[in-house]
């Protein structure tokens, strides 16, 4: 028992040692990510890191390709026993990292490769896909890097040329977020019976939360909401001015609200509507009234949690905006597939107040001014 014991604990510190290993080629290459040098130097110096971080250093060579160019460690030489993870830059082109070992070991996971190794070549693959896109994307945009020392000044070049050359520089990249996000929802016309807005209202704070939410988070573009309670009253809003979004509560009346939405694209089949059921019962119901023609855009479940109102919010804008941002500002995309709207009124709500979260915190990490932090988070 007791050898049995000190096995299992000799194994433990082994795992711990190699994990250890894995993190601090992590490290070393996110060192060699943050100089900024060029991709070619970059690939040759972080080949170098990666030997020591499998489990046979003294057996490990390895190998970057990329566009036609070979990176390798000294002694390099092509074995059957191979780890390999592809990546693709922006432009389509492909690269791959390659480890090999140069002598034969007992077969595990993948080879004689261990499945945490597998894990950290497709880690190092995604940080200089990374790595080489944002090269790339600033290449396309003309973007200036900062780590570019500065063009030889010209004697005679005027005080005005100097300074238009630094805000050329320092701004070049501020200014495409100035091109992002260029739809917001500023006015929400939110249709519901007294006792589907009093329900609001009591259950989650609606008005405390939706203005909670945006401080928080530090957005600036906070929209209105107006609350109507008829058809009638909904119309004569719309009549007096514009909406970004129509919010129409469904609750124990079902009919009403339906023939509310008929009227409401009737005239105005431009402006977004969203349906948002009472109660998981009503899933159903909604789902025949979409398939047979229903005219609202989506649908989504109020259960008690008044984040859904801002993941409405977000969403639409995101719908908007997406083929803007992915072509001007190269943002990244999170796909969500989910066709239960129970789920994802549950997952979007939480979705996007972690990514928002995230976003502030990665800014705030960054020592730079405070209008620069406002421009990030609103895009």
């Amino acid at each position: 028992m007791e050898k049995n014991q000190d096995n299992g604990f000799k194994q433990l510190l082994h795992d711990q040692k190699e994990r250890l290993k894995e993190l601090a080629c992590i490290n070393r290459t996110t060192a060699v990510l943050k100089e900024r040098k060029s991709i070619d130097e970059t690939l040759q110096k972080i080949v170098h890191c990666l030997p020591p971080a499998w489990q046979y250093p003294e057996y490990t060579v390895a190998r970057i390709t990329y566009r036609n160019k070979v990176f390798m460690t000294p002694g390099f030489e092509e074995t059957k026993w191979l780890l390999k993870h592809e990546f693709r830059t922006i432009d389509n082109t492909r690269g791959a990292i390659e480890v090999f070992y140069t002598r034969e070991f007992e077969t595990i996971d993948h080879g004689p490769f261990v499945e945490e190794e597998k894990d950290l070549i497709e880690n190092l693959a995604s940080l200089l896909a990374g790595f080489i896109n944002s090269i790339l994307a600033r290449e396309m945009m003309n973007i200036p890097d900062s780590t570019v020392a500065d063009e030889a000044i010209k004697p005679g070049t005027s005080s005005r040329q100097l300074l238009q050359r630094f805000l050329e520089r320092y701004n070049a990249e501020r200014d495409i977020f100035h091109d992002l996000m260029p739809f917001k929802v500023k006015e929400i016309l939110l249709v519901a019976n007294l006792y589907d807005a009093y329900s609001i209202e009591g259950e989650g704070r609606f008005s405390e939360y939706i203005f909670g939410e945006y401080h928080q988070l530090n957005l600036t573009s906070m929209p209105r909401v107006t609350g109507v309670s008829g058809l009638e009253e909904a119309l004569n809003r719309l009549r007096s001015k514009h909406y970004d979004l129509i919010i129409v509560m469904l609750g124990v009346e079902k009919e009403n609200p339906m023939k509310l939405c008929r009227k409401i694209k009737q005239k105005y089949p431009y402006i977004p509507t969203f349906l948002l059921l009472s109660s998981p019962g009503d899933v159903p119901f909604a789902k025949k009234q979409k398939a047979m023609g229903a005219p609202f855009d989506d649908y989504f479940v109020w259960t008690g949690e008044t984040r859904v109102f801002f993941a409405m919010v977000k969403l639409l804008e995101d719908r908007v905006n997406v083929e803007n941002d992915t072509r001007k500002g190269l943002s990244r995309i999170i796909m969500l597939v989910e066709d239960s709207a129970e789920y994802y009124s549950s997952y979007l709500p939480t979705l996007y107040t972690l990514v928002m979260e995230q976003t502030k915190h990665l800014i705030e990490d960054v020592s730079t001014d405070e209008l620069y932090k406002v421009l990030k988070m609103r895009a």
